[in-house]
Formats: structure tokens, C-alpha cells, sequence
């Protein structure tokens, strides 16, 4: 006996629009061992669906891993360094 998923064929759905392109009619939906997948073929989103047709997401966000929450950097500041002016010394208490 072989260990391979069982996978039904792909078929797109009429109708859905694809969660991150926002595209109609551009989803397909398949089953791998009994757990639905969909995939848009627009864009290339894809994701696994629960038992109660939701998305399931790969990886927890977190600080580390969602960079598109940091602006980029401005390209056009500078640092500024301040310099001790020796003209101004402090009075020591004598």
C-alpha cells in the first residue's frame, strides 16, 4: 500500500472572489486528504480552509516575521552629531 494524499481534482468556483486580488471567478478549490485548499490563479494566493470554511493561516504574525507593518526607512534624513562646545565648562564646586 502506497502512503500518497488522496487529491481530487481542481475545479474552479463560480462566483468567488479571491481574498487578496479581489478578483471574480478566479478560484480553485481541491481536496487533498479530506482538508480543502483554494488558490487563485490571478494572483497566486492560496491558503487551507477549516471545517467551518474559513482560512486557516500558515504562520502565526508576529513582530518577526510581518516586515510590512515597518515603514522603510526615509531615505533623504540624516543623523545630525553634536559636538561639546569648549567654551562652555562646567564650574566645579570648590
Amino acid at each position: 500500500m502506497s502512503e500518497a494524499p488522496v487529491i481530487t481534482k481542481k475545479r474552479f468556483i463560480a462566483g468567488a472572489v479571491c481574498p487578496a486580488c479581489s478578483e471574480p471567478d478566479k478560484l480553485m478549490m481541491w481536496n487533498e486528504d479530506s482538508v480543502p485548499h483554494r488558490e487563485c490563479v490571478a494572483c497566486g494566493y492560496s491558503d487551507t480552509l477549516n471545517e467551518q470554511g474559513l482560512s486557516v493561516p500558515k504562520e502565526l504574525g508576529t513582530r518577526v516575521n510581518t516586515s510590512a507593518l515597518k515603514p522603510a526607512p526615509d531615505k533623504n534624513v540624516q543623523a545630525v552629531q553634536f559636538f561639546p562646545n569648549p567654551k562652555l565648562k562646567k564650574k566645579s564646586e570648590d
